[in-house]
């Protein structure tokens, strides 16, 4: 058991592709299961639109699940009420993709900040400033910036803010919704060590999403990627880096621009991703995948384990 558990999750949004016409399912979300372990980072990878995000929502419990549960230690989120869900809101907090979207450009730095501190009522109110600062000086900011609004400020300085934010509760697991990718290339590393340096100092658990991957191997101890609503490989991030097995998987970390001796790029892989509403039959990866067989196009693949970690690929079944 981790201190978040995800179990058989789904999350089905009705839809119609014409005004009276017949409604239709778009999966979302179809069957994931995963564990984080207090004080670790687990990643969820994959290209837009494979569930990466809806995850982050339900687990946060800003969405309900179409089935399927999210434990927090030990306890159904969905079932939590009053007291013991203010316990969640404040233990499990978000860092969200656009820093400058998720903060209120009429409220100052110190309104901010400030304002968790007075909700869960941690701080007393003539020690809410000392402990503002120390947030501050947490992320690399100073008390200069307390009485500033969002918009004086660059996308890392909002981004470090927003982490600023997350820390005030003392969460014991933050979910970072692509933390970095709103920021230029510069900022993204500054940001990362910030997140590492407090990841370790306080033991805060993670669930990390994001598309770069050479983040996420430099982040993260264990990795799941997803494609159209499924986790399709999951391994601890040393073992998938070095040795990918499921054909998606080595075509994703095949696809890192790298600098090649030859002069010749990668060849990319063919297809778009298919609509999450009609979901192919069989191995829903199989239209684009080189290495399809038989019983691809028919069988759906389970999950299974094998050796060092889970995949789900008629290779390995």
């Amino acid at each position: 058991m981790g201190i978040i558990d995800v179990v058989d999750l789904r999350k089905y949004f009705p839809v119609r592709r014409k005004a009276f016409g017949k409604q239709e399912w778009l999966k979302a979300v179809d069957g994931v299961s995963l564990s984080i372990k207090d004080g670790a980072v687990f990643a969820l990878v994959g290209e837009s639109g494979s569930g990466k995000s809806t995850v982050a929502r339900l687990v946060l419990r800003l969405i309900s699940p179409t089935s399927g549960r999210i434990l927090f230690q030990d306890r159904d989120i969905q079932a939590l009420r009053g007291g013991s869900l203010q316990v969640f809101r404040k233990s499990v907090q978000i860092i969200f993709q656009d820093p400058f979207a998720s903060l209120n450009p009429r409220m100052t730095v110190f309104d901010t900040l400030s304002e968790p501190l007075k909700i869960h009522k941690i701080t007393k109110k003539p020690e809410l400033k000392d402990k503002v600062v120390s947030l501050l000086n947490d992320v690399g900011m100073q008390a200069d910036v307390l009485n500033r609004y969002p918009h004086e400020f660059s996308g890392g300085q909002r981004q470090r803010i927003c982490i600023a934010r997350a820390l005030a509760v003392s969460p014991k697991s933050i979910v970072a919704d692509e933390p970095l990718s709103a920021l230029d290339v510069s900022i993204q590393a500054q940001i990362l060590n910030i997140l590492q340096g407090l990841q370790k100092q306080l033991k805060i658990s993670f669930l990390f999403i994001s598309h770069d991957l050479r983040v996420v191997q430099y982040f993260s101890d264990e990795v799941a990627v997803m494609y159209l609503g499924k986790i399709v490989e999951h391994a601890m991030t040393d073992e998938l880096f070095k040795n990918p097995c499921h054909p998606y998987t080595i075509e994703l970390l095949s696809s890192v621009p790298k600098i090649r001796p030859d002069g010749k790029n990668k060849e990319i892989l063919k297809g778009d991703v298919p609509s999450p509403i009609d979901v192919p039959p069989g191995c829903p990866f199989h239209p684009r995948c080189p290495r399809r067989f038989d019983p691809c196009d028919k069988i759906v693949p389970e999950l299974k384990a094998t050796n060092d970690r889970i995949v789900s690929c008629h290779l390995f079944n």
